[in-house]
């Protein structure tokens, strides 16, 4: 299973002339790369750009844990809002195939 953390490409706003327009991506990457470190999931591929989203991508762990990981993602400081999910595999021939979770979940 794979969870692909889909996050509208928008630049973060208000930042200084000549500064990189998505710091937001590197950011995600940081932190997928640090769970990755402990062991709770492993990034599946590059983050992709797929139209007007950045693609993220995780495995390693149940779904609940990826989409609870997704979640995390959506909420970190700087992320544009209208983060979702989409439950994937890796066989999936192209992005987006698979139920659209909308992030971040909420606890019941």
């Amino acid at each position: 299973m794979v969870v692909e953390i889909h996050v509208p490409l928008l630049p973060t706003p208000d930042l200084p002339d000549g500064s990189y327009a998505f710091p937001w991506i590197e950011e995600v990457e940081d932190f997928l790369s640090d769970l990755e470190d402990q062991g709770d999931v492993e990034v599946f591929d590059d983050g992709q750009e797929d139209g007007d989203v950045y693609v993220f991508f995780v495995t390693g762990a149940d779904e609940e844990d990826l989409l609870a990981v997704a979640s995390r993602v959506a909420t970190l400081p700087g992320v544009p809002a209208g983060v979702f999910a989409v439950v994937s595999n890796d066989k999936a021939e192209e992005f987006g195939l698979g139920p659209r979770v909308t992030l971040p979940q909420t606890a019941v």
